[in-house]
């Protein structure tokens, strides 16, 4: 966990930026598996696995601005996630 107890913008721009592209493949993945082998005859879509992913960077607000008071960090991951998903919603029409 000292991996994570950085005070530091672009390494929360980094967390920011990982994690959910990181989750949206795990997703990806449980998704296309439980399809393949005939267990889930209703998938999440697309739209849905964003959405899971991008808003588990909300973990992360607690966590540096709640329990540790890094703000930098805190502050990185906020602008990813708020521009996340401001451009979600903005091109959701246009990629889904």
């Amino acid at each position: 966990m000292n991996a994570l107890k950085k005070d530091n913008f672009l390494f929360g721009l980094f967390l920011g930026i990982i994690t959910p592209v990181f989750l949206f493949g795990v997703i990806w993945l449980i998704n296309w598996f439980l399809m393949l082998i005939g267990v889930a005859k209703l998938w999440l879509d697309t739209e849905t696995q964003v959405l899971v992913s991008i808003f588990v960077n909300l973990t992360y607000f607690r966590y540096y601005f709640v329990t540790l008071k890094y703000e930098k960090s805190g502050n990185g991951v906020l602008v990813i996630t708020f521009a996340s998903v401001i451009l979600f919603f903005l091109f959701k029409s246009y990629i889904f």
